[in-house]
């Protein structure tokens, strides 16, 4: 993977705002502050999206990354996304979009390459904006809520004491496949991320 492929777009869907910040729903920003923090990389405000975004390299000569958190709500994210990756001329091939997932349960972490949005505000917005689904998705499992409780408001609830014990460690994961996908790509990173 060589810079002249262009960089990665690495987006972390999340709601802007302080009473967001412990949200299920803003997983996508925490793994995408645990990045920055890894490559040593501060989020400002980009000139030309609504966003706050971090550059940098993935390691010593390693590829360009381009972190990102839009500063929209989520169902607009897809406004600055597509906005960025035509800034930094990032092909969707390699956008990577990290987000919170109903469908897996909490603990589990899985990657996968286009597909459907399971009714996700974020995605649908980033498909719709990048005219295609064909990007990568770090799904980061929060499982379906408890009783009848609605989704959305499970999701714009803060994660629970138990589960905010293991948080830390997810997020550290979550992180680690984002790097997989890039340095690996998304197949071998499936191979070595979904057996646990």
């Amino acid at each position: 993977m060589t810079d002249e492929a262009g960089p990665w777009l690495v987006v972390g869907l999340g709601n802007p705002g302080r009473e967001y910040a412990g949200n299920r729903h803003n997983v996508g920003f925490m793994v995408a502050e645990l990045l920055a923090g890894r490559v040593s990389a501060r989020f400002g405000r980009h000139k030309r999206a609504v966003a706050e975004v971090a550059e940098a390299r993935l390691g010593f000569g390693g590829p360009k990354l381009v972190l990102v958190k839009p500063l929209t709500y989520m169902n607009l994210s897809g406004g600055p996304v597509a906005a960025l990756a035509q800034f930094y001329k990032v092909p969707t091939a390699q956008v990577i979009a990290v987000h919170d997932e109903l469908d897996i349960g909490f603990g589990q972490v899985r990657v996968k390459f286009g597909g459907g949005e399971g009714g996700h505000n974020g995605l649908r917005s980033m498909s719709k904006s990048l005219g295609t689904k064909d990007y990568a998705r770090v799904r980061f499992g929060v499982g379906r809520p408890p009783g009848r409780q609605d989704p959305a408001d499970y999701v714009l609830s803060d994660f629970g004491a138990a589960e905010r014990k293991e948080l830390d460690f997810l997020v550290d994961r979550a992180a680690d496949v984002v790097e997989s996908v890039i340095t690996k790509g998304v197949e071998p990173t499936q191979n070595l991320y979904h057996g646990g």
